[in-house]
């Protein structure tokens, strides 16, 4: 598993959603804030994205917008057009009698109350304008999306939901190939970074594994002093520092599932003792394991 994969892969919750909405001028949408990433697809027309600091964003045909950290927002024909504060009950919004704007909106949930460090490099707004063969991958991927959100036909429930994952792992993918291209740093050059990548891919590979510094200095084809300096300087963090954050969020990934209990956890993530592995735990997330186990299990909130 690569680190751009195992990332989405340990927030993820639940099946993501989206749907098709049609808005005619005059017309305003708040989408209040909310544990996930929301996403707006332009399919016919245009808008503007309004901040709550009164940031206003126009949008066109094809572009895209990603919300990573569900940020509250406005859609509008006009920032000066009121918002409605109540959802959407049909696909047709329509309130005016102006040019059409159509839109694909949708969401990813999160179920992570420490997410990835990476996921710290993302702004509250990652927009994508419509750019004919820019990102080949991510065209064709919202071009599919599209077509199954307006046509939906036999196989459309399985359909939107992997197509909509796909769309994430290629807007991500996007957003931080476009900052390799100018002055890297943070995750963006972290993923660009061979030697950094070989020490990562090792890291996710084998997280349980008792990792050295001198090993993943191996790994990168480097010395233990200049990896680490590397490492840390692209990565925001020492190579052990990000291992050890690394296990915490797959313990408690780990911990939300059925049947686990604290041992195996505390051994798939590298931990001989189960009492190191509950200080570890705790330090992290604010409470043991076990509370933590017993809270998700009970389809509580998040703890910590």
């Amino acid at each position: 598993m690569d680190v751009l994969s195992d990332v989405i892969n340990s927030i993820s919750a639940g099946r993501p959603h989206c749907r098709r909405v049609t808005h005619r001028v005059p017309f305003g949408q708040w989408f209040p804030a909310a544990a996930g990433a929301g996403f707006h697809l332009v399919l016919r027309g245009s808008c503007v994205l309004v901040m709550a600091d009164g940031t206003v964003s126009p949008l066109h045909t094809g572009d895209i917008v990603l919300l990573p950290a569900g940020t509250a927002h406005g859609l509008a024909d006009s920032p000066e057009t009121p918002m409605s504060r109540n959802a959407p009950k049909g696909e047709d919004t329509s309130t005016g009698d102006g040019e059409v704007t159509g839109l694909l909106c949708g969401a990813y949930l999160f179920d992570q109350p420490r997410p990835h460090p990476l996921l710290d490099d993302l702004p509250d707004v990652m927009r994508f304008p419509a750019r004919i063969g820019r990102h080949p991958s991510l065209n064709a991927a919202v071009g599919l999306l599209a077509q199954e959100a307006e046509s939906p036909a036999q196989g459309s429930g399985a359909a939107v939901p992997a197509l909509l994952d796909l769309v994430l792992l290629y807007l991500l993918r996007a957003w931080f190939d476009e900052r390799h291209e100018g002055t890297a740093r943070g995750w963006a050059a972290a993923l660009h970074d061979p030697a950094v990548t070989a020490a990562l891919d090792a890291l996710h590979g084998e997280p349980a594994r008792p990792w050295t510094v001198a090993d993943l200095g191996r790994r990168a084809g480097l010395s233990r002093a200049a990896f680490a300096r590397r490492f840390t300087s692209t990565v925001g963090q020492p190579p052990l520092t990000y291992l050890t954050g690394w296990r915490m969020i797959l313990a408690a990934r780990l911990l939300r599932e059925p049947g686990a209990s604290l041992r195996g956890v505390a051994a798939d993530v590298g931990y001989t003792s189960e009492f190191t592995f509950a200080h570890a735990f705790k330090r992290e997330y604010g409470v043991p394991p076990g509370e933590y186990r017993r809270a998700h299990r009970a389809g509580g909130g998040a703890a910590g």
